[in-house]
């Protein structure tokens, strides 16, 4: 590439970041980049996808309320759209419309968890009862190490997770891929998620977010009356 004629052009389609310098090509300006979040769908898109690709009549609070579910995501569009077909009450559907979908389970399961590695899926499972994710926060909800690290290969995997600084320290999960992983830790680990959401709690109590800790503390099922969590059930 460093020897390449300057009529010359290369495209390259990939989930993952290739082994190439961005970086210095960026630098350079000799990289035009579409991610995530150019592929998203805009309200208007999702509107000429359902009513005219799909032969929807949807209206435009129903369109906004899709769109804002699925962040754009075309796949989310596309089995919310096929979920819809010959449904009476599209109105109840789109209210309830969420990562227990059966299509959105199938789908990411199918195209995202099996083909993950055992402890990458078991990272995935544990930290779904988390609105923000941080590697430290992750540590301390899983038990396990190198949290700054899965975050870092999912977000450059282009895997579901959405930065929410420029530092890399802090991100979420897509909605519906967060509810996916919920709904299997459920099925799975039915007992789990109390274990983790104490976890949780203690982290963020350690760190001076009392609001966060009670939450987690109230969805582990141990608060004290006051409303501070309880110190003895946060192991």
């Amino acid at each position: 590439m460093s020897y390449s004629p300057p009529q010359m052009h290369l495209i390259i389609a990939t989930r993952e970041d290739p082994q190439l310098p961005l970086s210095r090509l960026r630098v350079r300006g000799d990289l035009t980049e579409l991610r995530a979040a150019d592929l998203r769908f805009s309200a208007a898109e999702a509107a000429a996808f359902f009513n005219e690709a799909m032969g929807l009549a949807l209206s435009a609070n129903e369109i906004t309320a899709l769109e804002s579910r699925t962040e754009g995501w075309i796949a989310g569009l596309q089995l919310a759209a096929l979920s819809m077909r010959g449904r009476e009450d599209i109105p109840a559907f789109i209210r309830a419309f969420a990562g227990d979908n059966r299509y959105i389970i199938d789908y990411l399961v199918e195209e995202v968890l099996r083909h993950q590695p055992e402890s990458m899926r078991r990272f995935l499972l544990q930290t779904s009862i988390l609105e923000r994710l941080s590697g430290p926060l992750c540590d301390a909800v899983t038990g396990e190490g190198e949290g700054s690290a899965r975050l870092e290969a999912l977000e450059k995997g282009n895997f579901f997770v959405v930065p929410l600084d420029d530092r890399r320290e802090w991100y979420r999960y897509h909605q519906l891929f967060g509810e996916v992983l919920a709904v299997h830790l459920k099925a799975d680990q039915p007992d789990r998620a109390a274990v983790l959401h104490r976890r949780a709690s203690l982290w963020y109590e350690q760190h001076g977010s009392a609001a966060d800790a009670i939450r987690h503390a109230l969805a582990g099922g141990r608060c004290r009356a006051s409303g501070r969590p309880d110190r003895t059930c946060l192991a």
